[in-house]
């Protein structure tokens, strides 16, 4: 089997937050391919996906924690409806140039591929391409009815528990997430007038049975932005990378190689 190099968890001060971050590398790679995580993600909760996305792509990764998430500074107040704006006009920026990270392909999976098409939308000249897992690009019933949901499962099971795992705060972080999407204020939440200057190819992947988002986010995008690809996989909810991790990365490697999927 072949292992990927990785670092241990190392910190970068972004403004004042202290952000946790991590390089998973082949030894060959020189492009990089940075990830960014779903609403309560981290470094962590990407598992070996990071070493698998390394290896099979022969780039270098890049994956880290936003504030409030993982073992990044702990989230001291509640967030604002515009707090996706806040990470991709100001933070992802910002901890691109203190990595030295040049013209990387950004892969987000649901607030984090929003906060990809913003960073995309706002500085175009910066990315190589885009990875979509399961975006959102405006606030859809069945979204707040599945966080909905989540806030039910958090209060009556163990998933503080199992969250815990990869949080050093999870309360703070599950309501930091929970709270904002529930928020009356979040309803009018949109970012479709971030997608016209979107320049670099984009690919979208999504679930056929994604309980937190319907098509429509894909179709908004594909009719927005110059150049799109989309790949449905069956059996499949919310996390592509987890609930179908081989036709997640054969459409990866296909859309890196080729520029499309087949």
């Amino acid at each position: 089997m072949t292992v990927i190099a990785k670092t241990d968890a190392r910190y970068v001060d972004i403004g004042q937050s202290r952000l946790e971050y991590q390089w998973f590398a082949d030894s060959a790679a020189a492009e990089t391919i940075v990830l960014l995580h779903e609403g309560l993600g981290s470094v962590s909760m990407w598992k070996d996906f990071p070493e698998r996305l390394a290896f099979s792509t022969g780039r270098q990764v890049l994956a880290y924690s936003r504030h409030g998430y993982g073992r990044s500074a702990r989230l001291e107040t509640k967030r604002e409806p515009d707090y996706m704006h806040h990470e991709g006009r100001v933070v992802l920026p910002a901890l691109l140039d203190a990595l030295g990270v040049c013209s990387p392909t950004l892969l987000g999976h649901s607030d984090g591929a929003s906060i990809a098409l913003i960073f995309a939308g706002l500085y175009p000249d910066r990315p190589a391409r885009l990875i979509l897992e399961a975006p959102h690009v405006f606030v859809e019933p069945v979204t707040t009815e599945s966080i909905a949901r989540a806030r039910e499962v958090y209060e009556t099971t163990d998933l503080s528990r199992k969250l815990g795992r990869y949080h050093d705060d999870v309360d703070s972080t599950f309501w930091g997430w929970n709270d904002i999407w529930l928020d009356p204020r979040f309803l009018a939440w949109n970012i479709e007038d971030m997608l016209p200057p979107v320049k670099c190819p984009v690919l979208m992947i999504q679930g056929r049975q994604d309980e937190y988002g319907t098509l429509a986010q894909l179709d908004t995008i594909a009719s927005k932005v110059g150049t799109s690809h989309t790949v449905l996989i069956d059996e499949c909810g919310h996390s592509p990378h987890r609930d179908q991790p081989e036709q997640t990365l054969d459409a990866i490697n296909r859309f890196l190689g080729t520029g499309a999927p087949e």
